[in-house]
């Protein structure tokens, strides 16, 4: 029997008992009663070839993900591709820093991807993140998500912070009002759409470029993260708060240093949020 050139099984040995890969990233992803929305997301990890990954879902939907039927043939497809999926229950909600903070402990791998439940992955984007920060040798990369509702929408005006590293990735103090924060913009919209057209390059190719944070899609080296104290403020915060990502991000990039690559594969797909109490902002809570 040959074997795939890449961890993901063909169909051809889908009904052959044999142990997963061991994972080399470890997908997390936070859910709350978005089934449609996470059905995409786990179609975008089917699609993906390598690294070998684990996917960990914290659940706290109202009613559990994997009585979706659609979910469920999901994570049947990721079971017999070689991916073991883990989906965890994880009530009551205690806000997204506890959940992540949940997730965090449950993982183990060396790199740990945070994706949200509506973001889809061209097929080659987990293996564009997993090698980008073995190159880089920072504590995170992230692709930034894309609004594809926006794609004719160029705003010129938001790209002139895009600065892409040279000579390495370097630890950056990124705080409100700084030139660093600035940089938020280039997410916007479908900005990094426009800037990856603008650089026409080589395919199978990535840039680094220097960003204040990423949202939705982060790759960290799981000990960066850990040795920052990764989600644990998470008692210091109300249930209803925001911007948890940023201060943790924020830490990273201070002691390790972070980038974004461009091009991002990754689509946001624009579905109501779940977050719609927005008073409290982490990083207006937690010292940085």
């Amino acid at each position: 029997m040959s074997t795939e050139p890449f961890s993901r099984r063909e169909a051809r040995h889908w009904a052959l008992s044999s142990a997963p890969d061991e994972p080399h990233v470890d997908v997390l992803i936070p859910t709350k009663d978005r089934p449609n929305a996470l059905a995409v997301t786990l179609a975008g990890l089917a699609a993906q070839n390598d690294p070998p990954f684990r996917v960990i879902i914290s659940d706290q939907s109202d009613e559990p993900v994997q009585e979706d039927a659609v979910i469920s043939a999901l994570l049947r497809i990721l079971t017999v591709q070689g991916r073991q999926v883990d989906v965890l229950r994880h009530v009551p909600a205690r806000g997204m820093a506890e959940q992540r903070a949940f997730l965090l402990g449950a993982s183990a791998s060396r790199h740990i991807l945070f994706l949200d439940d509506d973001v889809w992955l061209e097929p080659d984007m987990l293996e564009r993140l997993d090698s980008a920060l073995d190159q880089l040798g920072c504590g995170l990369v992230g692709a930034a998500v894309q609004g594809l509702s926006h794609i004719d929408d160029r705003r010129p005006h938001e790209l002139a912070s895009f600065q892409p590293w040279r000579g390495g990735v370097k630890p950056e103090h990124v705080r409100p009002g700084s030139a660093e924060f600035d940089r938020f913009k280039l997410h916007n919209a479908a900005n990094l759409t426009h800037i990856a057209a603008d650089l026409d390059l080589e395919p199978d190719t990535w840039l680094p470029y220097k960003i204040a944070w990423v949202g939705a899609c982060v790759m960290f080296r799981r000990q960066a993260l850990v040795d920052v104290g990764g989600f644990e403020f998470w008692r210091e915060l109300p249930s209803s708060h925001v911007g948890e990502d940023v201060v943790a991000q924020w830490r990273v990039i201070e002691r390790y240093g972070g980038a974004g690559i461009v091009p991002s594969g990754a689509v946001h797909l624009e579905a109501n949020t779940t977050l719609p109490d927005r008073r409290v902002e982490a990083s207006d809570v937690i010292p940085v």
